[in-house]
């Protein structure tokens, strides 16, 4: 089977539309146009990080279903690729049944993951896969009954969120209606929905990188898997990642199972971050995304391809090759101040050491705990790696310019 792609800017050029500019996305283009692809990107502010390294760009609210619609007709895309929630995922059905362009990895898998209620309903009720107690709450009256359904302490997320926003653990019922507030304000969409789930007594958490691609010579889709990602979080928002995670062989096969199922049953081609709790052998699900996750940034220094080079590879239908070739870690970058126009200082110092490397984002606008980039690093094992990524990062100052 031969796959044939044209050349950016002319009548023959594969065009790959990205809703969504952020960081993940911006390395997402790179890898695209390494490809020959002409690459189209949207966002809901100016100058976003993959904006300032697409082919074209545009500005909208791209959970207005016209607003969306209208874009996809003037581009006329051949595959559309989310990178975020707050979209008008009722578009990309339509667009999908009426096979105007490919939805990667498929409408159903954003339509399912843009909300926690729909992907924890497919994981533990359809799938029967091992995840922590949970319910779903819609006012604050049925909020404070399943708290105490759940019991103490429990973790509370809005049902469309990212990067730890409105994500908060309750360790008594005096921290019920705050945690309420501040779910209610910390979702991408205010649907008024959150879920409540019950604290598991896990070890580690690990983020299984999971590349559904096609077989080159039989175009059948196989599942590829890259070795396991150990990460930290704080408040939902990770902080570090290091690969591999060391892990025993049934919890690393369990892990798989449960990957496996849950991105065969969404479907299409391309990467999966698949979240997960382990505690000896036993493992649970916790969440997925249908697109590169920022615990994988990591990969950029541990793997031949990267997250980002092998979701291109596997949307476009390519070979990838999910292999490490080091030990590496990650680390991030804050901004440390609500401020725009930032300047950036000691990144001479920070890549002193030659086993480390940096991705400042460009992102226009700094909050005090918006990442704004990333220090990666290698070294003889995942401790070594860890502690120099941080080291790399620290040495970063960023400061408000005039």
């Amino acid at each position: 089977m031969s796959i044939t792609l044209g050349t950016p800017l002319q009548s023959s050029a594969f065009k790959v539309l990205l809703l969504g500019s952020g960081e993940l996305g911006k390395e997402v283009v790179i890898s695209l146009q390494r490809l020959g692809v002409e690459v189209h990107v949207a966002d809901r502010y100016d100058h976003a990080p993959a904006m300032q390294v697409a082919h074209y760009s545009y500005t909208l609210n791209m959970a207005d279903p016209l607003e969306l619609k209208t874009l996809i007709e003037q581009i006329k895309p051949h595959l559309i690729v989310p990178e975020i929630e707050a979209i008008a995922t009722e578009v990309l059905i339509e667009i999908e049944n009426n096979n105007i362009a490919t939805v990667i990895p498929s409408a159903k898998a954003v339509n399912l993951t843009m909300n926690r209620e729909g992907i924890r309903r497919l994981a533990a009720e359809e799938l029967g896969l091992p995840t922590s107690a949970y319910r779903f709450a819609k006012t604050l009256e049925s909020f404070r009954a399943a708290c105490d359904d759940i019991g103490y302490p429990n973790f509370v997320k809005p049902v469309m969120s990212s990067s730890g926003k409105g994500q908060s653990r309750v360790k008594e019922f005096s921290e019920v209606d705050a945690a309420w507030e501040y779910a209610q304000t910390g979702g991408r969409v205010n649907q008024g929905t959150v879920i409540i789930e019950s604290q598991i007594d896990f070890d580690f958490e690990i983020t299984l990188l999971t590349v559904r691609a096609k077989n080159a010579e039989t175009g059948e889709i196989e599942t590829h898997y890259c070795d396991a990602i150990g990460h930290r979080q704080d408040a939902g928002d990770y902080v570090e990642s290091w690969q591999p995670q060391a892990m025993t062989t049934a919890a690393l096969e369990e892990a798989k199972r449960i990957a496996n199922k849950v991105t065969v049953a969404l479907g299409g081609c391309g990467i999966f971050g698949v979240e997960l709790f382990v505690k000896g052998d036993k493992v649970w699900f916790s969440e997925v995304s249908p697109r590169p996750h920022d615990t994988g940034l990591v990969t950029l220094a541990s793997q031949f391809q990267s997250e980002f080079e092998l979701h291109a590879r596997a949307i476009l239908g390519l070979p990838v090759n999910t292999a490490r070739h080091s030990i590496a870690a990650s680390a991030v970058i804050y901004a440390g101040v609500d401020a725009k126009n930032l300047a950036y200082s000691g990144l001479n110092l920070a890549l002193e050491n030659p086993n480390t490397d940096l991705r400042l984002f460009g992102k226009p606008e700094g909050f005090k705990r918006r990442r704004m980039g990333v220090a990666t690093a290698r070294a003889e094992n995942t401790d070594l790696a860890r502690q120099l990524a941080q080291e790399t990062a620290s040495k970063v100052t960023v400061n408000q310019t005039q």
